[in-house]
Formats: structure tokens, C-alpha cells, sequence
């Protein structure tokens, strides 16, 4: 890899672990169910006009699009509007990684290897200890829900395999888009039902104010530099390395997202949390970096064995 192309690398784990500032910001403002339909409603709309839907079976687009879009960010945004730490939620948002491996030897029936498990266990013991740590300090129920989103997104990554290997010469950033066009309705109709018909509608009238404009600003930011930016930047990466060269650097997203929170938001984690915290991303590193040749899938030759399998083109 060039030394411009490890430049534009870091810039996307800057963004990325910059991404769940933004989500704060915006959650101090908006209702989480609320929120989550915006950010994917504000890329659908463009999308829908100008970005050619790929040819891909809807049905896993619809998974891509329910386990990604409606499931992570359900609750991800409940726990962190319930009080998971932002820095915490973008490391434990790394259980997608074990998770999307289990789940593709359930429903992939992809073979597991020993050091895969090894990873598994691994990263399941430091959430176990980042979950002792919390039980000892705050409530663990945003903690689960974290946990919750991360397997909401390793659905997604299944959809998005699935769409990909159905289908020849599919653009992954056009997938991307198109996944967006999933959530917004469900979500709206969601956040009416939960938080109120007007509740979000208000808030967003409210972020064209004086008072209101950092929760604009943090939807300007997930939305530009988070998702468009961001994902355009790692598509190209992907596009010219292998994917074993790109992928590990998606695990520095939680040192920027922890370190961030801890420089801004005074969030300081305990030493304890941090140990959990090393422990998981080497577990998640190794679950997901162990190569293996691909098994047919109802006569569909599967790419696996790449860490990138657990990673999706849109920033969380």
C-alpha cells in the first residue's frame, strides 16, 4: 500500500471513529428511532433519483437493509441515548465481527476453524469482561443492546454477501446506497409509534436554530464526511488491495472513537475496560482473519475467508 493510499486509510478510521461524536450530538437532540430514519433517509432520497438499484435479489437486499440499517441503529441509538458511553459503543459495535462468523457457518454452513473459534472465544471473553466492569458502575442493559446492534449488523453482512454472491459485477458502494432506501419508513413509523407523531418533526425544525444547529451539523457529518466520504474512500481502498491489507484498520475505529469521547466528552474508562477493550479487537482480528477456502452455497461459489467479511461500506 502507498503512503497515500495509508493516508487515506487513516482519514477514514478518523471519520469513522469521529462518526459516533456525531451520533451523540445528534442523539442529545433527536429521539433515537427518529434519528436513525433521517440519516438513512437523507442518503435515500438522492439515491432513488440518481444512483442505478443494482441487479441483486430484493430479498437480500431486504435483509441488508433490516439487519444493517433498522436493527443495528435501533439499538445502537437506544443504548447510547439510554446511556451507553460513546466511546464504549464503538468497540462494543465490533461484536459484529464474531458474530457475522457464527452466523455464517449457521446459515452459510461455512466451516469453522479452530483458530477462528479461538477468536471467537476471545472476543466473547473481553465483552464478558467490559460487562463485569460495567456491572460494577452502570446498568448493563445498554451494554446488551449495544450487543444487540452488532448482531443486527452481522445480518446485514449476511443480506450483503448473499446480494453479492447471487449476483455478477455488482458495484459494493451502489449496494451500499441502495441498502439505505430499506430503513426510513419502517423507522419513521417506528419512532410515531414509540415517540410521539410530531416528536422528531419538531426537533428537526428545531436544528435550523440558533440552539438547534449542532444536531444539524452532526447529521450533515454522519451523512458527507461519515457515510459518503468514508465509504467512498474504503470502496477505492478495497478496490485496489487485497482485502486482508485493507481491513485491519477498521479495528483502529474504536481507539479514535474511544479516544474522542475521552478528549470531548470527558468519558473516561476504567483500566478494566480498556483490558476488555484490547482483548475484543484482538479476538474480533483473529476470528475474522483466517483464511479458508470458499464452500458452494446452493451452487454459489461464496467469497470467504477475507476480514472484511464483517465489514460493511457505511460507516456505523
Amino acid at each position: 500500500m502507498t503512503n497515500r493510499d495509508r493516508l487515506l486509510g487513516l482519514t477514514v478510521v478518523v471519520l469513522w471513529g469521529l462518526n459516533f461524536l456525531a451520533i451523540h450530538v445528534g442523539l442529545e437532540h433527536f429521539p433515537p428511532f427518529f434519528f436513525a430514519g433521517l440519516r438513512f433517509a437523507v442518503i435515500a432520497i438522492p439515491v432513488l433519483i440518481f444512483v442505478p438499484r443494482p441487479r441483486v435479489p430484493w430479498k437480500w437486499l431486504l435483509l441488508y437493509g433490516v439487519g444493517f440499517g433498522i436493527l443495528q441503529f435501533a439499538f445502537l441509538f437506544t443504548a447510547m441515548r439510554t446511556g451507553m458511553p460513546t466511546g464504549l459503543s464503538s468497540l462494543v459495535l465490533q461484536s459484529s465481527a464474531p458474530f457475522t462468523v457464527l452466523l455464517g457457518a449457521v446459515f452459510l454452513r461455512e466451516r469453522l476453524r479452530g483458530i477462528q473459534l479461538a477468536g471467537i472465544a476471545v472476543a466473547m471473553a473481553g465483552m464478558a469482561v467490559i460487562g463485569w466492569d460495567r456491572s460494577h458502575h452502570a446498568a448493563l442493559l445498554p451494554l446488551l443492546l449495544t450487543l444487540l446492534g452488532g448482531l443486527g449488523w452481522a445480518f446485514g453482512n449476511i443480506g450483503s454477501r448473499l446480494a453479492a454472491a447471487e449476483s455478477d459485477g455488482v458495484n459494493p458502494l451502489h449496494l451500499t446506497l441502495w441498502m439505505a432506501v430499506v430503513p426510513p419508513i419502517p423507522m419513521f413509523t417506528l419512532s410515531a409509534l414509540t415517540e410521539g407523531t410530531t416528536t422528531g418533526w419538531n426537533d428537526l425544525l428545531d436544528s435550523f436554530s440558533p440552539s438547534g444547529w449542532p444536531a444539524f451539523a452532526a447529521l450533515a457529518y454522519i451523512v458527507l464526511l461519515g457515510t459518503i466520504a468514508g465509504s467512498g474512500l474504503w470502496t477505492y481502498l478495497m478496490s485496489r488491495y487485497p482485502a486482508s491489507t485493507v481491513a485491519p484498520l477498521s479495528l483502529a475505529v474504536p481507539v479514535v472513537g474511544i479516544a474522542a469521547s475521552w478528549a470531548f466528552l470527558d468519558e473516561t474508562p476504567s483500566a478494566l475496560a480498556l483490558v476488555g477493550a484490547v482483548i475484543v479487537i484482538v479476538g474480533a482480528f483473529t476470528a475474522t482473519s483466517a483464511g479458508r477456502r470458499a464452500p458452494k452455497f446452493r451452487g454459489i461459489s461464496l467469497k470467504i475467508s477475507t476480514p472484511t467479511d464483517h465489514l460493511s461500506a457505511t460507516a456505523p
